[in-house]
């Protein structure tokens, strides 16, 4: 289980037509497109809108700069990374991370037909039984490829867990080639994308760590956004709105 002690507005200038409403969350034709540039590159993410809670704080810190410098300080192979601790900003080599927050936390909004695909940006959390979300880590799944025998174990584990739990086709199909993290499904909120940058998660999660998994070289963030519309965002990175 993914915990925030080992993991894992300013108001918004007004925007023309279709930017944005007073609450931070898109009009129709514009989505917030978020830049998480890493030392391996960036990624290109889009947000949720079934998730507006967790999208409206997500920009909002990243409207603040709160994201900039900070670390990705816990790294898994075929599992995640994660960052968002404002403690690790000016961590000493070594110092352990993951306690750090914002004072508050988001409601979960868990949905069922959001799930832990390759490439997902989900939110940590402790042990609260609400399952309510750090206002401000967060991590990116890399997971692993199942094989069809292997997933149907994670499928009747999750089964046993929550009886009412349902794995579309999709989502099998899914688990078995771009790959994942299926037994995170229902436990925590799902909130975003990466729609353009995947090799960087690639790259992130290959590196050395300690015993915490803490990257024994600090590898910082700077992540940035911008409202654009929806159609340009389709058709630079192949991104389908529903």
């Amino acid at each position: 289980m993914l915990k925030k002690t080992h993991l894992l507005l300013f108001l918004l200038l007004p925007m023309v037509c279709h930017a944005q409403n007073g609450n931070g969350r898109p009009r129709k034709r514009k989505d917030y497109l978020v830049t998480i540039q890493t030392t391996y590159g960036p990624m290109r993410l889009v947000l949720y809108d079934q998730t507006p809670k967790h999208k409206e704080n997500f920009i909002k810190l990243v409207e603040r700069k709160f994201y900039d410098s900070l670390l990705f300080h816990r790294v898994i192979p075929e599992f995640m990374m994660q960052g968002g601790d404002p403690n690790s900003k000016t961590a000493k080599p070594g110092m352990m991370l993951g306690n750090g927050d914002v004072g508050y936390t988001v409601p979960a909004e868990i949905l069922p037909d959001l799930f832990h695909k390759k490439g997902t940006l989900a939110a940590a959390r402790d042990n609260n039984p609400a399952k309510a979300s750090s206002g401000c880590q967060f991590y990116v799944v890399q997971g692993k490829v199942w094989s069809e025998a292997e997933l149907q174990k994670q499928i009747d584990r999750a089964h046993q867990r929550a009886p009412e739990r349902v794995f579309t086709d999709v989502q099998r199909q899914t688990y078995k080639t771009l790959g994942g993290t299926p037994h995170l499904d229902g436990s925590y909120t799902v909130f975003g994308e990466v729609i353009a940058g995947l090799a960087v998660v690639d790259s992130v999660t290959a590196q050395p760590r300690d015993v915490q998994n803490r990257p024994l070289t600090d590898l910082r963030m700077t992540v940035n956004g911008e409202w654009i519309k929806k159609k340009k965002i389709t058709k630079r990175y192949g991104f389908s709105y529903k």
